[in-house]
């Protein structure tokens, strides 16, 4: 293994471990029900997406997930629905900065990306992930809908339950990833290209030899 792919294997180990870690940091907002809770598990993945590409992000966030298997209390449901739906994220917005790495693409990448992450996520919801936490957790959705129409009236069955709660709760932890990224890829980003470089002057310097 060379020294460039080495760095690479290290910097996406360190940023899974990271969002592992911060997939335990949970936060409620009261507009929603209690189950929904934003974290920001998805921002090392976006870093590593905007840094190495979107590939990488991706294995950030198969990592992150297989890690938080060892602890998981949704029989894997969870895992996998936090993994789909971040990689969605993540590879939108990883594989459209690639293209043209400036802060106006970036917003872009990142807005495009939020939209489509919460897209899937409401058609997923309402088809795969909250069918099967009914039926391998018992997850009362009827239930979780009546919890739902206590905060907002409007949702009266799962159909307005993901419409009112599944896709705006995506919308806005989208947008403070998001914005948390570009807070702070700036920063980190010097540290994520450095070994790249290095590797990249060590060349230049070798072939004027």
């Amino acid at each position: 293994m060379n020294n460039s792919k080495l760095s690479t294997l290290i910097k996406i180990s360190l940023l899974s471990v990271i969002g592992f870690i911060l997939m335990f940091i949970e936060l409620p907002i009261p507009i929603f029900p209690s189950f929904l809770k934003i974290d920001i598990s998805d921002l090392p993945a976006l870093l590593g997406a905007f840094a190495m590409g979107p590939i990488a992000g991706i294995i950030i966030e198969l990592v992150k997930n297989v890690l938080h298997l060892l602890r998981t209390q949704t029989a894997g449901t969870g895992e996998l629905a936090n993994f789909i739906v971040g990689s969605a994220l993540v590879l939108v917005s990883g594989a459209m900065y690639k293209r043209k790495k400036t802060k106006t693409n970036a917003v872009i990448s990142l807005s495009t990306g939020v939209i489509i992450m919460s897209v899937i996520a409401s058609v997923l919801n309402y088809f795969i992930f909250l069918p099967l936490y009914e039926t391998l957790l018992h997850f009362p959705i009827k239930e979780i809908v009546k919890t739902g129409h206590a905060i907002n009236s409007s949702i009266n069955d799962l159909n307005s339950f993901v419409i009112y709660s599944i896709l705006p709760f995506n919308l806005i932890k989208g947008v403070v990833i998001s914005v948390l990224t570009m807070v702070m890829y700036k920063r980190v980003s010097p540290m994520l290209h450095r070994e790249t470089e290095k590797l990249g002057n060590k060349k230049v310097e070798s072939m004027l030899k």
